[in-house]
């Protein structure tokens, strides 16, 4: 059967976008998700999910088709907090919708990141259902919990929880411009410190201050950006000095320790062990005792279940070659916007986990710009969310017919 993908998915124009306006009205910061995910049960029931629930962490599934080849279609479900509200034109949680000469676009937090994906991934996945009688697959969309303060944690927790199948493919729901992803850089975040000996500050001579050693340690950590290994698809790795704290007893005293905090990105080649022990050569070479360690992420989800993970996040690339980016590609044709590149995230995502960690093939095709994630200009275009129902209603037919 010849399915017009773009002019079913123009259909529901109307009925996409206000569910859009609706779930960004509904804060949901890392670990407070859980109005959003009841949101996405009751959306997903009334588009014609066979089952929609939550799992022990809170993180949304719903499952679409009957095939027995699995689909996981992810997109995180929490954002990050607005910032300074006077960056806003207007309440980021009151979103509105804006006419333009190139089209109607969705303003509030969370629009391009990450809730465009999901919206539209429920979506897509319903008219694939309503359009294809013969289903070789289950697709399961997921929205992932954390991932704003833990990328890929959620994630791993569905794909080794033993509630939904062991999937072939994970296609991640974030911004890609509608274009299709394949990889993104690997991180840790770390931390530095140095312990000095605290006295009072009227007599500095009688302790050691560890502040004065943590200057030319940033100094060294800084220049390791004009050394570090280039990637030719994921370019170079970066590292940044994040944060600096003290632990002094007044501001009438020399401090007891410093603690610098790092966040280092890693391309292709580079490890969390590699990038660790680069700051432990750093701190030798200074002659500073510092104890360096990859940061622990601690939290409690909205349902109460305690997660735990060091924050390390392997780097990963999805083969060009991989019969998956072949149909990503071709589902392409069935949108607006056909493409033979693809591209990478500047930024983390689950993909760290699916493909980094577990080794599963990952995919990423989304609607919004990434450049808009975490600004006061959030947003995603209505025409990107029709096409990226397009996508996800086409992708699964396009995969079944080039693994035949």
């Amino acid at each position: 059967m010849n399915i017009n993908y773009i002019a079913e998915s123009e259909l529901m124009r109307s009925d996409i976008a206000l569910a859009l306006r609706e779930i960004i009205s509904i804060p949901s910061l890392s670990t407070m998700e859980g109005a959003v995910a009841q949101f996405l049960i009751d959306t997903a029931n009334r588009l014609g999910a066979i089952e929609a629930s939550i799992d022990p962490a809170g993180t949304f599934i719903s499952r679409f088709g009957n095939g027995k080849r699995t689909l996981i279609f992810d997109s995180h479900i929490d954002t990050v907090d607005v910032g300074d509200l006077e960056e806003w034109k207007r309440n980021p949680f009151d979103p509105f919708l804006e006419k333009s000469a190139t089209g109607d676009i969705i303003h509030g937090r969370g629009a391009s990141d990450n809730k465009a994906g999901i919206i539209s991934m429920l979506f897509g996945a319903s008219q694939w259902q309503r359009l294809n009688e013969n289903q070789d697959f289950s697709i399961y969309v997921v929205g992932s919990v954390q991932e704003e303060s833990c990328d890929g944690l959620a994630l791993y927790e569905v794909l080794t929880g033993g509630l939904i199948p062991s999937p072939e493919l994970v296609v991640l729901g974030e911004a890609t411009t509608n274009k299709v992803y394949r990889g993104n850089r690997g991180r840790i975040e770390a931390y530095l410190r140095i312990h000095g000996q605290s006295c009072h500050a009227s007599a500095p001579e009688r302790g050691k201050n560890p502040i004065t050693n943590i200057a030319p340690l940033i100094t060294e950590i800084d220049r390791l950006n004009k050394s570090l290994k280039s990637d030719s698809f994921l370019g170079a790795g970066t590292v940044v000095v994040s944060k600096i704290e003290c632990e002094t007893p007044s501001l009438n005293a020399v401090p007891g320790s410093a603690t610098l905090y790092v966040d280092r990105r890693l391309s292709m080649e580079e490890t969390p062990e590699s990038a660790l022990q680069e700051l432990r050569s750093i701190a030798s070479s200074l002659n500073l005792n510092a104890e360096i360690e990859i940061l622990q992420y601690e939290s409690t989800s909205y349902t109460g279940l305690g997660l735990s993970q060091p924050k390390e996040f392997n780097t990963w690339v999805t083969d060009e070659d991989s019969v998956f980016v072949r149909a990503a590609i071709q589902s392409t044709q069935d949108t607006r916007r056909p493409s033979t590149e693809t591209g990478h995230w500047v930024f983390s995502t689950n993909g760290v986990a699916s493909m980094g960690k577990l080794g599963i093939p990952t995919i990423g095709y989304g609607p919004a710009d990434e450049f808009h994630a975490h600004t006061a200009h959030d947003q995603c275009p209505v025409d990107d969310l029709v096409e990226a129902i397009a996508w996800y209603s086409s992708f699964p037919t396009k995969l079944a017919e080039v693994t035949k």
